[in-house]
C-alpha cells in the first residue's frame, strides 16, 4: 500500500514538473519583445518585420487586396512551387529562391538578402514559405543579423519563440547561424560577390564567365 502510494506520488510530481515546464514556455511566448515582427491580422502568418518589410506562411487567392492595402511591390517566395498560381496581381514583382533549410549555405542567405534589399528600393516586401517559420525564420533571423545589427541570439529568439509557429527545420536553421560569419556575408553584400568562398559553385562559374571576356 505505502509503495504504490509512493508510486503515485511520484507520477504526480513528474506530471507537476512538465506542466510547470509547459507553463514557463507558454509565458516565454507570450511575452513578445516590441522589436520582433508584429502580427498583421490574423491570416497567412503574417507579421511585420520593419515598415519595408512583412513575412508570412503562403498566402491564396483572397490575399490580394491586403497586397494592396499593405502596398507590397514584390513578393519572394522560398518554396520550389511558383507564386504564379495564387498571385494575380500584375502590379506585384514575383522572385522565386528555393532553398532548404536543412541545405542552406551562405550562397542561398546572400541571394535572398540581396533581392530583399533590392526590392524594398521599390516598396514594401513580403517574403515567405508555407508556413512562415522554418525558412522565413531564417532568412528573416539572418536579415536582422547582417542587415540590422542584432546579436545572433536576440535574431534567434525571435525566430524560435516569437509565436511564428514551431518547425522541426528550426534545428537546422539555428545550426546554421551559429556557424554563419557574419562579417563574410556583409562584406560578399556589399561587393556584389554570391558567396562568401572563392571556391563556391556560382563564384567559379563568375570567375569562368570574367576570365571568357577577358580572353576575347
Amino acid at each position: 500500500m505505502l509503495k504504490n502510494q509512493w508510486l503515485s506520488g511520484l507520477g504526480l510530481a513528474i506530471i507537476a514538473m512538465f506542466t510547470c515546464a509547459y507553463a514557463q514556455a507558454d509565458d516565454t511566448v507570450s511575452i513578445r519583445s516590441p522589436e520582433w515582427a508584429q502580427p498583421v491580422g490574423n491570416q497567412y502568418n503574417l507579421h511585420q518585420m520593419t515598415p519595408t518589410l512583412y513575412r508570412s506562411a503562403l498566402p491564396d487567392r483572397n490575399a490580394g487586396p491586403l497586397l494592396e492595402q499593405l502596398k507590397i511591390g514584390t513578393v519572394i517566395n522560398f518554396l520550389p512551387e511558383s507564386d504564379a498560381d495564387w498571385l494575380k496581381s500584375p502590379g506585384i514583382r514575383q522572385v522565386q529562391l528555393t532553398y532548404r533549410t536543412n541545405h542552406v549555405d551562405d550562397t542561398d542567405v546572400l541571394a535572398a538578402l540581396r533581392a530583399i534589399r533590392e526590392a524594398e528600393a521599390n516598396g514594401p516586401v513580403l517574403m515567405h514559405c508555407k508556413h512562415g517559420s522554418d525558412r522565413t525564420g531564417l532568412m528573416a533571423a539572418m536579415y536582422r543579423v547582417v542587415i540590422q545589427g542584432w546579436s545572433k541570439e536576440d535574431a534567434l529568439n525571435e525566430m524560435t519563440l516569437g509565436g511564428f509557429g514551431t518547425s522541426n527545420g528550426f534545428k537546422d536553421g539555428v545550426r546554421y547561424m551559429m556557424r554563419a560569419d557574419i562579417d563574410k556575408l556583409r562584406t560578399a553584400l556589399a561587393n556584389g560577390d554570391c558567396s562568401t568562398s572563392a571556391f563556391a559553385l556560382c563564384s567559379m562559374k563568375d570567375w569562368i564567365t570574367t576570365t571568357g571576356k577577358d580572353e576575347k
